[in-house]
């Protein structure tokens, strides 16, 4: 396998199967090491990165719900993903979106755009869940590729699809899953 950072771009020229048969061949390089004193957490990166701790806690909730985790490195000049979640015989790459305050997820979510069709929301404080939802509805609108949200919240897993974000009952059902 040539460099990681040439696997990753090509990322953005593919679609449907050949996609996701990349993504998997990614994680299925010899580049990843589990993490010390983790379980199914596995770098391909150095610990000593601004948002190493972030990606990590992430990572950490993500276990929790059933995923084999891969950190991945951010090559300089290629938008990447930050990880490859694994569950099931299943890779999804996704982009983090860490929300400690009170700051915009829409402006969040737009950073994603380009990087990777799935994002993960790794929320860490009290946020408004109909501001949130407007703000996912309208991340869909402006990203035709998008595939999906994933909302971390406290011990919550809140997965919205496209279609979903589109139907009527969207915010009702929306609402009702995070606040329960």
């Amino acid at each position: 396998m040539s460099d990681i950072a040439t696997e990753l771009a090509k990322l953005h020229t593919l679609s449907g199967a050949a996609y996701s048969k990349q993504v998997e061949r990614i994680a299925r390089t010899g580049l990843f090491h589990p993490v010390e004193g983790e379980q199914n957490i596995f770098s391909a990166i150095g610990e000593g990165g601004r948002d190493y701790e972030s990606l990590l806690n992430a990572a950490r909730k993500a276990v929790t719900h059933g995923y084999k985790v891969y950190l991945l490195p951010n090559p300089s000049g290629t938008r990447t993903p930050d990880f490859i979640f694994e569950r099931k015989g299943t890779f999804r790459p996704y982009d983090l979106k860490t929300i400690t305050g009170k700051a915009s997820v829409s402006n969040r979510l737009e950073e994603s755009i380009g990087q990777s069709n799935r994002v993960l929301i790794n929320i860490t404080n009290d946020y408004n869940p109909s501001l949130l939802a407007r703000s996912i509805r309208h991340y869909f609108e402006r990203n035709v590729d998008a595939i999906e949200v994933l909302v971390f919240k406290g011990g919550k897993s809140i997965s919205v699809s496209r279609e979903l974000s589109q139907s009527k009952s969207f915010y009702g059902i929306f609402m009702k899953k995070y606040s329960q």
